[in-house]
Parts: structure tokens; sequence; C-alpha cells
């Protein structure tokens, strides 16, 4: 016989579930850059391509971080933690060579040359986690659509990192992280 139905519905994941379930997702991945232990034949370089875009998208990720962490000094608490973790993305896709989990914020903005368009940071705290939000939503979702298109070690750790994106935004936007 069925359990009836709760009678208090949920309109979606709680704090609780969604932090609990990435770190078990990335551990069950592996999040490691390693070969797939796929052979070397067909797709391998597109595999290459889609491995490196992803690295980069998340090096540029970390870029916007940094901003936002050297213009809104009073959220690097809260950011801090998050931009650890994309730094542990783009080394687990094979980049990490622009960014290390010990520069300082300030030194990494300051050594580009020109910062990126997507740098500009908003006035205040709530637009600078928003638009952080927005770039770890359409980052996470480009990635989830890409899955398809890749062998199933790239795709695995593709999903794993999408998923905690997804974490992201829900911290960057509800969360009391």
């Amino acid at each position: 016989m069925p359990f009836p139905p709760s009678p208090r519905a949920r309109s979606g994941p709680r704090r609780r579930s969604l932090l609990a379930v990435a770190p078990a997702a990335l551990a069950l991945t592996g999040c490691t850059g390693g070969d797939s232990g796929g052979p070397a034949g067909d797709g391998q370089p597109a595999t290459d391509r889609a491995r490196a875009r992803a690295a980069r998208d998340s090096e540029a990720l970390v870029e916007r971080y940094d901003a936002v962490i050297a213009a809104r000094p009073g959220l690097a608490g809260r950011l801090r933690p998050l931009r650890e973790e994309v730094v542990r993305h783009a080394r687990a896709l094979g980049g990490g060579r622009k960014a290390s989990p010990s520069a300082s914020p300030s030194a990494s903005v300051s050594s580009s040359a020109s910062p990126p368009a997507s740098a500009s940071v908003p006035d205040n705290d709530k637009d600078a986690l928003a638009g952080l939000a927005s770039a770890e939503r359409e980052l996470a979702d480009r990635r989830a659509r890409a899955l398809g298109g890749v062998p199933g070690e790239l795709a695995r750790l593709l999903a794993s990192v999408a998923a905690a994106g997804a974490v992201h935004v829900y911290l960057l936007t509800e969360g009391d992280a």
C-alpha cells in the first residue's frame, strides 16, 4: 500500500539537501582531471576541446569572483569558499593556471592587462551577488546542455560541476552562506 502524500508540499529543494548532495556528487564522480581511461580514438580532439573550454569558463568565473571580492570586500567571507570551489573545478577540468586558491583577489585583478568586460561590478552587494549568481546559472546550464556531446568520464565531471554551480546559485541568491 503506497504512503499518502505529505500534507506539506515543498516548493523546491531545501538548502540542507543541496549542500549534502553536491559534495557527494563530486566525490562519486572523482572530480579529477585525469584520463578517462577510454580509447584515444575518434572524438578525442572534440573531448579535449570541450574540456579546455570548460576549464576556461571556470577560470573566467574565478576572475569574476575576484573582481567582486576586490570591489565589495564585505562579501569576501561569503564568496571565498565558492571561489575556491570554482578554482578546484578549473583544475579538475585541466585548467587552473590562471586561477589559484591562494591568490589574493586584488593581485589577480590587477595582474591582468585589461579586465574582462564581464568584470564590471555593481555598486551594491545585492546586485553584485545577483551578477555572480547569473554567471553561475548560465555556466551550469551551458554545461548541462553539453553533456550529450561528450563521453562518459567528462560527462560525469561536467554534470557534477554543473550541479555544484547550481548550488552556488542557490547560496548566492537564497542562502546565508
